[in-house]
């Protein structure tokens, strides 16, 4: 696990054994099992997860008791909560797992930690950072102009591995349509002669 970890980071910035030894140290290796509930609405998260095999998801239950999922994070994604993170203030949402999956666990104050040992992760850190915002951006703007053709196409490009691995409910919940919205949304597609 700790190897998919470093091919990660070595795509963004080169790393010698004894430094990634040094900002490795402190990971724990995870395995959630499907279902689990891996932080809960009010908990204050103190941790990221970087997943190596498996599905993880962040989402919230509205007072009606209707999931909205924020993120799905398949494998090499990383997935937290920004406001305990960040701001030490309860989440507003869940994250647990959609399959069995085993993830590295990294501690609230990692990157302060790695930076001294690895300069270049302050940037890589910045750099997530700002993927995240503009992911987060983008996904409001979907959510607000864009038809649910668009919004599931969009889906597809960027987990295009998930349509197999997840339950329809789920991706329609992402979409912010009905699952009844979803098939018609398929079936057009299908009659297009588009397959995902």
């Amino acid at each position: 696990m700790l190897n998919k970890f470093r091919a990660y980071l070595e795509k963004s910035l080169p790393i010698t054994d004894a430094q990634f030894n040094l900002i490795s140290k402190d990971l724990q290796i995870k395995t959630f099992q499907k279902n689990e509930i891996i932080l809960s609405q009010g908990d204050v998260c103190n941790r990221t997860f970087f997943v190596g095999d498996g599905l993880l998801r962040s989402y919230s239950i509205d007072s009606k008791g209707k999931v909205h999922i924020i993120q799905f994070a398949p494998e090499l994604w990383w997935i937290s909560e920004r406001n305990g993170l960040l701001f030490n203030e309860p989440s507003d949402f869940f994250i647990d797992a959609v399959e069995q999956t085993t993830a590295i666990v990294i501690p609230k104050d990692y990157f302060n930690l790695a930076i001294p040992h690895l300069p270049k992760m302050q940037e890589l850190n910045e750099t997530m950072l700002n993927n995240s915002i503009r992911f987060m951006q983008k996904r409001i703007n979907m959510l607000l102009s864009a038809t649910a053709e668009e919004r599931y196409l969009d889906f597809i490009r960027l987990y295009p591995n998930l349509t197999l691995r997840v339950p329809q409910w789920m991706i329609a919940s992402y979409l912010g349509i009905t699952p009844e919205s979803l098939s018609r949304v398929r079936k057009d597609l299908a009659h297009k002669h588009f397959r995902p």
